[in-house]
């Protein structure tokens, strides 16, 4: 164990080498007593808050610098219930405290982990506490480039959607006319084509508004075995198209009324379905099962396939952004990775929760939980303490 605060000509070897690790790391270090005055204050964290180590300790902190500034930012990190958001990612009242802080022009984003300094004791042991320590993330730059990023795709999704919906039109209302079978087919190709390029447009659109916080729901009471048939009906032909078969199994127990929005939890089961299918073996089966969890006070909604299967080792990633399994590549080509990424947001977005499980060349089940009584989830956006 060693002091922070000990003076510098009464410090260890080891305690002068952790000194100069402090000085540089690339987080921003920042110590103070439990007086608030400063007593480390490290070049990364100079670089955050735009002040000098001699500007941070040249007074004792308090709320009122606020009004300084040059201190603003920094004093509103030191007492963070004074910052505009705080968002807890740790237990209240436990050390370290997690949370990021938020500001508003100019817009910074940072991850600050606090923790306690403790008094050392002759003996060498910890005694009271004396004072913090906060380790200081300067994620802005990273937020900005995935801002950038989503606000790129959002506009280059816009801008390919008017022209590929113009060129669908124009494909449908060509599709009566031809007769000749060469024709045909190479119309069925363009038509494909298009619509496949939409689904992806329209899948980076709702990835976008996820990711802002902008995929409005509306909540209506439905019963799930009911919501469920209609959503079947909407792939019987593609099942029929494939030669896969569909088996629905709910009891009396499981018919039970759940508040979703069923356009959105629609999108949910038109994926599973989807996939289920076209990652089928020949002569396949899907079977969906609707139970009633009742230590959850929850429904439960199965779809189990005799399909490819996921590899144990990529399992634990389909519901990630962009990702496909190895074997579904090899499957179909031209997937987009969104589907389950999107389907799982919208689910949690319900109060509820997806997971899967599979086996290589037996089959996968999906699993959707929904909650009978659904509560509004909510980020809970606090002030902070020290």
């Amino acid at each position: 164990m060693f002091s922070l605060f000990k003076k510098k000509e009464t410090k260890t070897p080891y305690e002068r080498q952790a000194d100069i690790i402090i000085r540089n790391l690339p987080v921003g270090v920042v110590v103070y007593d439990a007086d608030f005055e400063v007593q480390i204050f490290n070049p990364a964290a100079e670089d955050i808050f735009g002040i000098t180590v001699q500007e941070a300790m040249a007074q004792k902190l308090d709320a009122s610098l606020t009004m300084d500034p040059k201190l603003q930012l920094f004093v509103r990190v030191v007492f963070s219930t004074l910052a505009p958001v705080v968002i807890k990612r740790s237990d209240p009242g436990k050390y370290p405290q997690i949370a990021d802080i938020i500001f508003d022009d100019p817009h910074v984003e940072l991850n600050v982990v606090t923790d306690t300094v403790y008094e050392e004791l002759p003996d060498g042991t910890r005694g009271k506490p004396n004072g913090f320590i906060k380790l200081i993330v300067n994620k802005t730059r990273e937020a900005n480039l995935i801002q950038s990023k989503a606000e790129f795709i959002t506009v280059a999704a816009h801008q390919l959607r008017t022209p590929l919906t113009a060129v669908n039109w124009a494909l449908e209302a060509l599709e009566g006319s031809i007769t000749d079978p060469g024709q045909k087919e190479l119309l069925d190709t363009g038509f494909g084509a298009v619509k496949n390029s939409l689904k992806i447009v329209n899948d980076l659109l709702d990835v976008s508004k996820i990711e802002e916080g902008r995929f409005g729901y509306e909540f209506h009471k439905v019963s799930m075995v009911d919501f469920l048939e209609r959503a079947l009906m909407q792939v019987a032909d593609i099942a029929k198209q494939y030669g896969v078969k569909f088996y629905f199994d709910h009891s009396q127990q499981s018919q039970v009324e759940v508040s979703i929005d069923e356009q959105k939890m629609g999108i949910v089961f038109f994926n599973l379905f989807d996939n289920a299918i076209q990652y089928n073996v020949e002569n396949g089966q899907v079977t969906v099962r609707v139970k009633r969890d009742m230590t959850k006070n929850s429904v439960v909604v199965s779809v189990e396939d005799t399909g490819i299967g996921i590899p144990q080792e990529e399992i634990n990633k389909v519901f990630s952004k962009f990702f496909r399994a190895e074997n579904a590549k090899k499957t179909i080509a031209n997937g987009n990775g969104l589907g389950l990424y999107i389907a799982r947001n919208i689910v949690r977005a319900h109060g509820g929760d997806m997971w899967v499980e599979s086996e290589v060349n037996r089959g996968t089940t999906f699993y959707v939980s929904i909650p009978v009584e659904r509560q509004a989830a909510s980020e809970e956006l606090l002030g902070g303490n020290s």
